[in-house]
């Protein structure tokens, strides 16, 4: 395949190639990045490319390589690697420890809300809630998985029905 028959077929793609970058990427300016990233790497490898074979098919891996190594390489530099002695940065909070009075009236109204469940419910919800899988509730409170899902799930139903003056708008959000 001559070079000129090549970038002809690569640039014959673009349109499909956008459309996939942007799938990819779900941001117009991302895809175009990825696009223009895409083309610079088909043309430095066309030499790579076998005659006869699938050209789409090269060209699309190509682009789909290229947005994983981009986001790999974009969770690796937010990754935060702490080599202090005592791990400080870990250890050290970001939140303030200054409480809100009327977040702490909340607090107090929700608690007050799960305390007066019956225990049947109340058990399994705080159990959930302080991390235990739903299997290690099931084993401990020998209840069948299934059980303990559904008194999770009512319980929840029943506390956002009792506290919805507390629901977070979504829309004004």
């Amino acid at each position: 395949m001559t070079s000129i028959e090549f970038n002809h077929k690569l640039i014959s793609m673009e349109e499909r190639l956008e459309r996939f970058a942007l799938s990819l990427t779900s941001n117009r300016e991302a895809a175009k990045d990825l696009l223009q990233e895409t083309y610079v790497k088909a043309l430095s490898s066309k030499d790579k490319f076998i005659e006869f074979t699938n050209f789409d098919a090269w060209a699309y891996t190509i682009m789909k390589n290229t947005f994983i190594n981009n986001y790999r390489k974009a969770i690796r530099q937010n990754t935060i690697v702490d080599q202090t002695e005592d791990l400080y940065y870990l250890n050290n909070s970001k939140e303030s420890t200054y409480v809100k009075p009327d977040s702490l009236y909340q607090h107090k109204e929700i608690t007050r809300h799960i305390d007066a469940l019956q225990d049947e419910l109340k058990i399994p919800f705080l159990m959930h809630t302080e991390g235990y899988k739903y299997k290690e509730i099931a084993e401990k409170l020998e209840l069948k998985i299934g059980t303990v899902k559904s008194r999770i799930f009512f319980t929840r139903k029943k506390l956002m029905e009792s506290l919805k003056d507390y629901a977070v708008d979504r829309v004004s959000a």
